[in-house]
């Protein structure tokens, strides 16, 4: 089960942190379907992942999202942690962070946080996720360490 540490009182918050922190979970555990059925995301979804790169849409096809799938493993203690939430009639923005251990790609399974930032816009009166922001910088950078990776310096270990 996840857990979700939240403060937020307001019942559309609420329900899109409890759904927000059920996906989580359950792409962890590289459950593709479920997270599928419990995030519905808009026609035009724009993505930022945590690999930075080019924005990018909704994956266009099953393949490709089985793909997405099969990169997460095993993925247990997963957390959402709230930390802040901005609502108005049409839209609610929830920054949080993620927690989770889970194997990545070939790596083996690892504590994994990310620094999340969802937007939900109500579309026909089911709220639908528009954006999706991640990064992997919970712990923080130095500023020589940003840099690097401003500058995109390789040393040698990314997969």
């Amino acid at each position: 089960m996840e857990r979700i540490v939240s403060w937020n009182p307001h019942p559309i918050v609420a329900d899109l942190v409890a759904r927000a922190a059920n996906a989580h979970g359950l792409l962890m555990r590289g459950d593709i379907k479920g997270y599928r059925a419990t995030i519905q995301l808009a026609p035009d979804f724009i993505l930022m992942d945590p690999f930075g790169g080019r924005p990018s849409g909704a994956p266009k096809t099953d393949a490709h999202w089985n793909r997405i799938g099969s990169f997460f493993r095993d993925g247990h203690d997963a957390v959402f942690e709230l930390i802040h939430a901005y609502q108005s009639d049409g839209l609610v923005v929830l920054v949080a962070n993620e927690h989770a251990n889970v194997a990545i790609g070939a790596l083996p399974a690892q504590d994994w946080s990310l620094r999340v930032t969802l937007v939900f816009r109500r579309d026909r009166g089911e709220w639908r996720l528009v954006h999706r922001h991640a990064d992997p910088l919970v712990k923080g950078l130095k500023l020589k360490e940003a840099a690097r990776v401003t500058l995109g310096a390789d040393d040698g270990a990314g997969t």
